[in-house]
């Protein structure tokens, strides 16, 4: 049962995120939420607000560990436990690697992978109290390289391999970890402006019932890694 659990979504302002946090607030779950702009975070909080109240936005950035255990702490200090985290917040940057700068390649390894294990530091010691679950949100870019995709691969390579590898480090705690690699999602990623074009792909809510499947799942039942695709390519 996932009533009355408290999930914190990163990068929860907008597309797989916000998907992700109105699929678990119809189905009971209490949801935290952060987003780096205190705007974004107060309009999001106030469109989530329809589904259920038991909501909290957070302006937190993954790229600072003292940053998401303030987060964490809110969190705890307003729901009073944590029962799952998903460590979804990410950014591209799609560039031949001679092209790419520095501050690009540091800005995509801060947030998309370092961010990861931040997010999961500041969170595992209230996952072991409850025998919590932690998903990550990678892509199929993280098994499959690209042309212009040098930092965006090496970050999504690298959540998959966190990922798994943290799977086992949490079993011994009754903690579970998945790593979930969509294909593309109708979202505001990289510029896009989601529209009729994208209804062929997975769509924020389809990630929501994605997590939400899992969360559901028996006790007994891990799936460390699962890849996500639409069911045909754009035409």
């Amino acid at each position: 049962m996932i009533e009355n659990k408290v999930a914190y979504i990163t990068g929860g302002t907008k597309g797989i995120g916000f998907g992700i946090a109105k699929i678990l607030l119809e189905n009971g779950v209490s949801v935290a939420f952060s987003g780096r702009k205190r705007d974004d975070v107060e309009k999001a909080e106030n469109e989530l607000q329809q589904y259920s109240k038991n909501v909290l936005g957070i302006v937190s950035d993954v790229r600072s560990l003292e940053s998401e255990q303030e987060a964490v702490k809110y969190v705890v200090e307003k729901f009073g436990r944590l029962d799952f985290v998903i460590a979804n917040a990410g950014l591209g940057v799609f560039k031949p690697v001679d092209e790419l700068s520095a501050e690009e390649w540091n800005d995509m390894i801060d947030t998309n992978l370092t961010g990861v294990f931040y997010t999961l530091k500041a969170s595992v010691e209230e996952l072991k109290k409850t025998e919590g679950y932690y998903i990550t949100v990678s892509s199929l870019a993280g098994t499959n390289f690209f042309e212009n995709g040098t930092g965006y691969n090496a970050s999504k390579f690298g959540v998959v391999g966190f990922t798994q590898a943290a799977m086992i480090d949490l079993r011994k705690y009754n903690i579970k970890s998945t790593v979930i690699m969509p294909g593309s999602v109708a979202t505001n990623f990289n510029g896009n402006i989601p529209s009729e074009k994208d209804e062929w792909k997975i769509q924020p809510e389809d990630m929501g019932n994605l997590v939400l499947d899992i969360l559901k799942m028996n006790p007994r039942v891990l799936p460390s890694k699962i890849e996500f695709r639409a069911t045909k390519p754009a035409n």
